[in-house]
């Protein structure tokens, strides 16, 4: 068992509420992870079976800042958006995954 968990922070954007009556929760997730990392760690943190992952990597972007003389990268990001089958989840409610 590894010692981290995959997922950082639920991700709350106006179309990850929407999915979320569909039973589709996004999440944005250590970069390195994969798709059974992440299954795997909902099953620890919510006790829910995950039926499908789905990976989205959103590339680093630069940007203006002061009239265009300073520039800023966003960095590279990754989300997953899952599909839970069975009881729906507080996707906010993240406790940390147990040691055994």
């Amino acid at each position: 068992m590894k010692l981290f968990s995959p997922i950082k922070k639920s991700c709350s954007t106006e179309k990850s509420s929407i999915l979320q009556g569909k039973k589709q929760y996004t999440f944005i997730v250590d970069k390195r992870s994969t798709k059974t990392e992440v299954k795997n760690a909902i099953r620890e943190i919510y006790g829910a079976k995950a039926t499908k992952v789905r990976m989205i990597i959103l590339p680093s972007k630069s940007r203006m800042l002061n009239r265009g003389k300073v520039f800023t990268k966003r960095p590279l990001t990754k989300k997953a958006i899952v599909t839970i089958e069975g009881k729906a989840i507080d996707p906010n409610k993240i406790t940390e995954v147990k040691k055994k």
